[in-house]
């Protein structure tokens, strides 16, 4: 059974009640290889090797409801983290290896435009930071439009640590070596394992930890089915459930075989709520006038007016989305930190000039330009705890 109770909202003014986000793993990493001074709350054990394995879709929220299904992650020392806004696996997977907001690293969302620096040819367009596409998830590359290097410029944590003689390596699905949101976010030169089962995670992380080395190791792993089922059937459903009790297995599993001296970090990357109302908005004309485009996803959009036409969509859509919603101008997100602390003037040229978060479990869905993901079920990218809190699981060898 999935959850229908009304999920607690965190508003950008109740952040600072969990003030450690994803983008203090990797300096928590730092710190357990003896490189940095270790982050203040949440020191990890010293040793040699770290292991961050990023569940995707594993919230902090939906693990406490459902513990029992999970009894090695319940055991596992904890810490509560906010994903950071917007709750969302190309946002978060960029806030983690950067060690910053996208205020800074510049990913703002499933989908955003870029500004005009970062673009190589043609005119201004929609980019799809998953998928690394033009215009929508199914649309033409966009590695060429938006070269990755431009789109996110500055240095990273994960940089930092090879820089410091760290050995890096990568367990993931092989299809994402290549890809633009890849070459975004890890940077790092180093070893590519590809791997999507559980037991070719286990084996791919186990087998590098092992190897002796003169060298400190980093290694980040990525298992994606608990999102995967999460989006089609709802989370705390029995496929969800039963993705949930394979990673509690995966992870009893990797624990029981770290060597001394290595640190394994799990973490998610946003959790996930079941929606039951959509607002379509290729369908309602009042969402579309003076309108040049629709990014973002279900939870969280950005909508880029025409020249002259701010001030009126942003009219017609908080008159039109009412308690659904909370709609603001670009403005109000960067003065009240909803993208981070800091925001950088090329990334406060991607945000929409409208911004949308839906409230509840309602959602803004797209039929007619987001086909498949209008259809899903569960959703992630808000404010509400179930969306923005995971969990960082502590186990050492």
């Amino acid at each position: 059974m999935t959850s229908t109770s009304t999920p607690v909202e965190l508003h950008p003014s109740d952040w600072h009640r969990h003030p450690h986000t994803l983008a203090d793993v990797l300096p928590t990493a730092s710190g357990a290889l003896g490189i940095t001074d270790p982050v203040t709350g949440l020191a990890v054990p010293t040793g040699d090797s770290v292991v961050v394995l990023l569940v995707d879709g594993l919230g902090a929220t939906l693990l406490d409801q459902y513990a029992e299904h999970a009894p090695t992650l319940r055991e596992l020392t904890s810490t509560t983290l906010r994903a950071g806004f917007p709750a969302t696996t190309a946002t978060s997977i960029l806030s983690l290896t950067m060690g910053t907001s996208c205020g800074v690293h510049g990913i703002i969302g499933y989908s955003f435009r870029p500004d005009d620096e970062c673009r190589t040819r043609g005119s201004r367009r929609v980019l799809n930071s998953l998928r690394w596409s033009l215009d929508d998830a199914q649309g033409p590359s966009a590695l060429m439009t938006y070269p990755p290097a431009l789109v996110r410029t500055e240095r990273g944590s994960l940089e930092n640590l090879a820089a410091e003689g760290v050995r890096v390596t990568y367990v993931m699905p092989g299809e994402f070596r290549g890809t633009g949101l890849t070459m975004a976010a890890f940077r790092a030169s180093g070893q590519y394992l590809p791997a999507v089962t559980p037991d070719g995670i286990r084996e791919a992380v186990t087998t590098t930890v092992r190897r002796r080395s003169r060298h400190r190791r980093f290694v980040y792993a990525y298992y994606s089915e608990l999102d995967m089922a999460g989006h089609i059937h709802g989370p705390g459903s029995e496929p969800w459930l039963e993705k949930l009790r394979i990673v509690d297995r995966m992870v009893a599993d990797l624990a029981a075989e770290l060597p001394s001296g290595t640190t394994l970090l799990v973490t998610g990357d946003h959790g996930m709520i079941t929606a039951d109302r959509a607002i379509d908005i290729d369908t309602t004309p009042a969402l579309l006038d003076g309108v040049d485009a629709v990014a973002g996803e279900a939870r969280v959009r950005h909508v880029y007016a025409a020249a002259g036409s701010e001030s009126d969509v942003l009219a017609a859509w908080s008159s039109h989305l009412g308690d659904a919603a909370h709609v603001v101008s670009r403005e109000q997100t960067v003065d009240e930190g909803w993208f981070g602390p800091v925001v950088t003037d090329a990334v406060a040229r991607r945000i929409g000039d409208v911004v949308a978060v839906a409230r509840g479990t309602t959602t803004l869905t797209r039929s007619k330009k987001e086909t498949m993901e209008s259809m899903m079920l569960g959703h992630h990218g808000a404010w509400t705890a179930d969306e923005q809190l995971v969990p960082l699981l502590v186990a050492s060898g």
